[in-house]
């Protein structure tokens, strides 16, 4: 199974953080971890100085997720079916999302809320610390 690991997840890991452990787990499990472009995006805008080798053996280790027309379409439909009930969500958030579900991978998160579309499985995997 695939299992896209979300920012929160990524920078937890990094850190040396719980979801570590679970993280670790995924090879034993023969789940394959995935991420997004904009994953190692948030992520690289995020790390401290002393971070980047490391943060770049990990995302190196990672399969990363296409973003295409589908998802595009996907994502656009969600952000607009959303607001039309009042819910923000972010762009970065509903292509996350929108990857995750055309391959079929749970999308394993800190951020649970971001992610509130039924057709995507979503793991809270709690974060921080």
């Amino acid at each position: 199974m695939l299992v896209l690991l979300d920012t929160t997840v990524l920078i937890d890991y990094l850190r040396g953080r719980p979801v570590a452990d679970r993280v670790d787990a995924l090879e034993a499990s023969l789940d394959i971890p995935c991420t997004t472009a904009i994953n190692v995006e948030e992520l690289a805008r995020g790390l401290r100085d002393d971070e980047a080798e490391a943060a770049k053996r990990l995302v190196d280790g990672l399969q990363i997720l296409v973003l295409g027309r589908r998802e595009g379409w996907q994502a656009g439909a969600w952000r607009q079916g959303f607001a039309a009930q009042g819910v923000t969500l972010s762009q970065a958030d509903v292509l996350i999302a929108a990857a995750a579900m055309s391959a079929g991978a749970v999308l394993a998160t800190g951020n649970p809320a971001h992610f509130p579309m039924q057709e995507v499985v979503v793991e809270h995997w709690p974060v921080g610390g």
